[in-house]
């Protein structure tokens, strides 16, 4: 049985995942920042945290936010180098 190679480097369909990546990456960053919002008023527009440990899982919330930003911008930009090698 012959299977047909194909070409995954299709431009248009290669553009179409640097979109979604791009809008992905830009809503993830913009929820971390109103996340990191938060957090500034909790601890200086109140001046502390009247949640104890609730307050120490939302800080890690929204740094694990920060990280899983860093790694949707790092696949962005590998996309956009594929798009470019097409």
């Amino acid at each position: 049985m012959h299977i047909p190679k194909k070409v995954l480097h299709n431009p248009a369909l290669v553009s179409l995942f640097i979109v979604g990546d791009w809008l992905t990456a830009t809503l993830s960053l913009a929820a971390a920042f109103a996340s990191f919002g938060i957090i500034v008023l909790y601890f200086s527009g109140l001046s502390h945290c009247n949640f104890g440990e609730e307050c120490q899982k939302y800080q890690m919330a929204v740094a694990l936010a920060y990280l899983s930003w860093v790694t949707i911008a790092i696949s962005s930009l590998i996309m956009l180098w594929l798009l470019a090698a097409c």
